[in-house]
């Protein structure tokens, strides 16, 4: 009877272990999920995550239109953030495009402390770039932001592109 009771704990535990390590495929477009305080996107296929201190989201009304920017910084430098301008006030998708109703930029910046002018920036959209990612917003209310996005950027000092994809933020918004 100890014997069969062992087998079952054992099974249990390997089951349970199994149903764990399962995971989605990560790749692609806007997706995953953000902790509060925090932007997450995988750049050329390596894991960011901002910190919580250097994370921020605005929104601002000026004239009647309303931006939002959303902003996450690493420890070593690195850098994403979101702007939507003329921002309509709903949940949706936002296309990066060139010639996009609702302007979206995109940036990825690596920042070199020891020597600024070597910094690095990818932007989206970029001349003639067309549609190179989006901006989703999935929950919005007077105090916080969540969503996902994904977008291409091309380098402001060269031609090379990244793409950060698999992107995700949950950002309370900053008090004015």
């Amino acid at each position: 009877m100890k014997t069969i009771k062992k087998i079952g704990i054992v099974l249990t535990m390997v089951f349970a272990t199994l149903l764990s390590s399962c995971s989605s495929d990560d790749g692609g477009g806007g997706g995953g999920t953000a902790s509060l305080g925090q932007v997450k996107a995988k750049v050329g296929g390596t894991n960011f995550t901002s910190m919580d201190l250097a994370t921020f989201a605005t929104k601002q009304v000026i004239g009647g239109f309303t931006t939002i920017i959303v902003q996450g910084s690493d420890a070593s430098g690195k850098a994403i953030q979101l702007i939507l301008s003329d921002y309509d006030g709903g949940t949706g998708t936002y296309a990066i495009s060139d010639d996009a109703n609702i302007s979206a930029i995109a940036s990825y910046i690596e920042a070199n402390i020891s020597n600024p002018m070597a910094s690095q920036t990818w932007a989206a959209p970029y001349d003639g770039s067309g549609s190179v990612g989006s901006i989703t917003i999935t929950e919005i209310s007077d105090t916080n932001v969540k969503g996902t996005f994904n977008f291409t950027g091309k380098n402001q000092d060269g031609d090379d592109t990244k793409a950060i994809t698999n992107g995700a933020f949950n950002v309370n918004f900053t008090s004015n």
